[in-house]
């Protein structure tokens, strides 16, 4: 079971860091469970900070998250 949580928590991630990388705002997070939020958020945050920084395209290739 907690091998499952695990992976779930990491599609999450990823859902959210794809989002983030976008410029989609975080108003656009699907979940309203505070748990599933929680990790979609954090994805989020890290896309961001990733597209901030220019990493966006081709450059962005090796950040995006693939568990």
């Amino acid at each position: 079971m907690k091998r499952h949580k695990r992976e779930r928590s990491e599609l999450l991630f990823s859902r959210g860091f794809n989002a983030g990388i976008s410029g989609r705002s975080m108003e656009s997070c699907p979940y309203q469970d505070i748990n599933l939020r929680q990790h979609w958020m954090a994805g989020w945050r890290e896309g961001r900070t990733s597209e901030r920084e220019g990493m966006v395209g081709v450059a962005a290739l090796h950040l995006t998250p693939s568990f």
